[in-house]
């Protein structure tokens, strides 16, 4: 039998108001959602500020590059606003809570990781620094997963770095995501009957990447690693995040 749907609402609307456990589960769910896609999004910004100041970091000519954390930080929230409108500054009241809190942690630790990378990057003669987006990007999640029960990953099928190796959940959505059309939207899934959300927001080769992980394939690139034989618009990885109900 087809409910029509003037009855599907009369029939949500009792439920809220005889469970309004549901009605809680239901907004939380979609604020935690929220954060996760706010996460992603703040890290991904930080790889490419880093990305965008690269020649500048790798330039062996020059000693004191100015890239401090306080010009990091204004250049990543400018790119975070150019991407959502949100300024983490002067946060919006309609902004969740749960993402206020976590979003300033994760924009703390990148500061502090563009910080620990003063010396390296300001060092005179020397060329490739390996301070690179996924460098930026591995350190600064890490980091922020040390100091909070919500988990943040680069991951991909064939990493570089064993710690960005994907765990069976990460290895069978990125499977997914290489037989299909390139999307930004990210995958979202609630897991463990809603107590647990797992997100991947797919991250591609661009024309920069394939510096290093572009063709011929096999010959070692500039930080001595073997070529991928990559090509622009492939799957290169994701940005993998867990948060659990009991989170904090």
């Amino acid at each position: 039998m087809i409910v029509p749907s003037k009855a599907l609402r009369l029939i949500s609307l009792s439920l809220s108001l005889l469970c309004p456990q549901v009605g809680w589960t239901q907004d939380w769910h979609k604020e935690t959602e929220q954060t996760a896609q706010l996460l992603t999004t703040l890290l991904n910004a930080g790889r490419v500020v880093v990305e965008r100041n690269q020649s500048l970091i790798n330039d062996p000519g020059r000693g004191d590059k100015g890239f401090t954390p306080e010009v990091f930080e204004r250049q990543l929230l400018e790119e975070f606003f150019h991407q959502t409108r949100i300024d983490l500054k002067h946060p919006p009241s309609s902004l969740p809570s749960l993402a206020k809190e976590l979003l300033a942690a994760l924009l703390l630790t990148s500061k502090e990781v563009v910080g620990d990378a003063q010396f390296v990057i300001n060092q005179r003669g020397i060329g490739y620094k390996n301070f690179i987006p996924a460098t930026f990007g591995s350190q600064a999640a890490r980091r922020f997963s040390a100091r909070s029960r919500v988990t943040i990953k680069q991951t991909t099928l064939d990493p570089r770095n064993l710690k960005n190796t994907p765990d069976a959940y990460e290895e069978l959505v990125l499977k997914r995501l290489t037989t299909q059309p390139a999307s930004t939207e990210p995958v979202l899934e609630w897991l463990n009957g809603g107590q647990l959300l797992r997100t991947l927001m797919p991250i591609y080769y661009s024309e920069d990447c394939l510096t290093c992980h572009g063709s011929p394939k096999g010959i070692l690139d500039i930080s001595g690693y073997p070529r991928e034989g990559a090509q622009v618009g492939e799957l290169a990885g994701a940005i993998s995040i867990q948060i659990p109900v009991d989170h904090r």
